[in-house]
């Protein structure tokens, strides 16, 4: 299959999804704040937050054909020969979200790369457009660690492009307000990383911030002991703890310049064991 074709059908899974959880959170939000955009309420900081992550998606929209695109091209045509000839496009996948888990764990524990990925934790309000609100610093370095990926076992351009239709994909589903009947989250999450995982992450207070490290598969976190006892709760304060959201350019800039806490950031509830 040609790229333009992969490309194609990456770009229609991903729209599908964002259209369907958007129109769901607008619905039947979760959790609703006035940071969420709303028909009939819209308020100005809704209307800013959207700006910022706007602006972050286009920046890294150009950076995929710039940079993102041509690595991953040269990292799938170069080999080391350790792929298997039983190797399945199946176990590609899986191998990437190993990787990706270790990665978005490294993200957190390496001061370096937290200045970057902190841009994403500095949201205070988590719906479909969180999914697309990374520094494009932090997008470049996943691409140019992830080609080491592709190069040991010479994954082709195929599993690599499903890989990120899918992590795009679950990433809109998994950051979204979207309310879910409760029984049918709690019987997704043995597998998936569904919302009320991944808020946690989200929550503000360090000691949640740093877990529940999955993106597609919810297991990795059991397997490494990284999975949060807190349950999601309504109002749970989303963000970095004793930080603040701030414009689009002081975000751009924020992993080269040096950062205060701000004060008064709310309380969190007592945890609660998850479910």
């Amino acid at each position: 299959m040609e790229i333009d074709q992969l490309l194609g059908i990456k770009t229609a899974i991903i729209a599908t999804f964002f259209v369907v959880f958007a129109l769901w959170e607008r619905w039947r939000p979760a959790d609703d704040r006035p940071l969420l955009l709303r028909l009939g309420r819209a308020t100005a900081a809704a209307w800013r937050r959207i700006g910022r992550h706007t602006g972050l998606f286009l920046l890294n929209a150009l950076a995929g054909p710039a940079i993102v695109v041509p690595v991953t091209w040269w990292a799938q045509s170069v080999s080391l020969g350790l792929r298997p000839d039983w190797w399945s496009v199946w176990l590609d996948l899986l191998v990437l979200d190993l990787w990706i888990y270790w990665w978005h764990r490294a993200n957190h524990e390496i001061p370096l790369l937290w200045r970057f990925h902190q841009v994403h934790h500095l949201d205070e309000l988590l719906d479909t457009t969180s999914a697309f609100r990374f520094h494009v610093g932090e997008v470049i370095l996943s691409a140019l660690v992830r080609a080491l990926v592709i190069v040991a076992l010479g994954m082709p351009l195929t599993s690599v492009v499903l890989f990120e239709a899918l992590v795009l994909a679950c990433a809109i589903f998994h950051h979204s307000d979207a309310r879910l009947p409760e029984g049918v989250e709690r019987w997704m999450s043995r597998l998936i990383i569904t919302p009320g995982i991944h808020w946690v992450h989200h929550h503000a207070i360090r000691s949640d911030t740093d877990s529940n490290y999955g993106t597609l598969f919810s297991f990795w976190d059991r397997l490494f002991r990284s999975t949060s006892r807190t349950s999601r709760f309504l109002g749970m304060p989303i963000g970095v703890e004793r930080m603040r959201d701030r414009p689009l350019l002081r975000l751009l800039a924020a992993p080269f310049v040096p950062q205060r806490p701000a004060q008064g950031q709310a309380k969190a509830a007592p945890r609660s064991a998850r479910r």
